[in-house]
């Protein structure tokens, strides 16, 4: 995510998040056949960051795969002109985190600037993202539930990101690695590294699972 927290920390953590999830579900009243869904289910309209006549967004659910989301993935990173691979690399990078919607919630209530969404986005990399976008209405408190919107986020994030990188560095890093350090430890971490500096645990774990991820990201978007 945009200046993601280090993977290590959701892992360290899987038994508290576990039983704040619990505590969460165990609070909400039984839901009716009458009752109306919180979350769209997964032939829901799409949502208004979507074209029109576009494929729906898979609601959101406990079982999550970033190949799902393909379809998506190519249309939002048409509309921003980057790399489908990239955008999809880094949805399975960010993938080693739970991406239930009252899993999320119920974490963030405990660290207020913890990532929402599929694309683990900060409020802030979020806001500054969508000014003067067509999702320039849409809250960051609406990723959990809104996967769609979340790609396209992470999609005009990243397209952000590129244009602030320079024609040509002296760094060895490809263009795809630059973004993908940038997504994960902000635009000037970014620039440094272009510059040469050397990433540190965090930002060099990120670009080894980049590195791993990208296979997989390349058979999901296969026709």
């Amino acid at each position: 995510m945009a200046d993601s927290r280090a993977r290590w920390r959701w892992l360290a953590v899987p038994v508290f998040a576990l039983a704040i999830w619990v505590i969460v579900r165990a609070a909400d009243p039984p839901r009716h056949p009458d009752t109306v869904p919180r979350t769209p289910a997964p032939t829901a309209a799409p949502s208004p960051s979507s074209g029109t006549g576009s494929r729906a967004t898979p609601g959101p659910s406990r079982s999550y795969d970033p190949a799902d989301y393909a379809p998506q993935v190519r249309k939002h990173a048409a509309g921003s002109g980057i790399t489908p691979r990239l955008l999809m690399v880094i949805l399975y990078n960010e993938a080693y985190k739970p991406h239930d919607p009252d899993l999320e919630r119920a974490w963030q209530r405990y660290k207020p600037d913890a990532a929402f969404g599929i694309a683990n986005m900060h409020r802030a990399a979020f806001d500054e993202t969508r000014q003067g976008r067509d999702f320039a209405n849409r809250r960051w408190e609406e990723l959990p539930d809104d996967r769609d919107l979340a790609i396209e986020a992470a999609a005009w994030y990243l397209h952000d990101l590129g244009r602030q990188l320079p024609a040509h560095w002296p760094a060895t890093y490809s263009r795809q690695e630059l973004l993908a350090l940038g997504y994960n430890a902000g635009a000037g971490n970014m620039l440094a590294f272009a510059r040469g500096a050397t990433p540190g645990t965090q930002a060099r774990s990120y670009l080894d699972r980049l590195h791993a991820n990208w296979r997989s990201a390349g058979r999901a978007l296969a026709p």
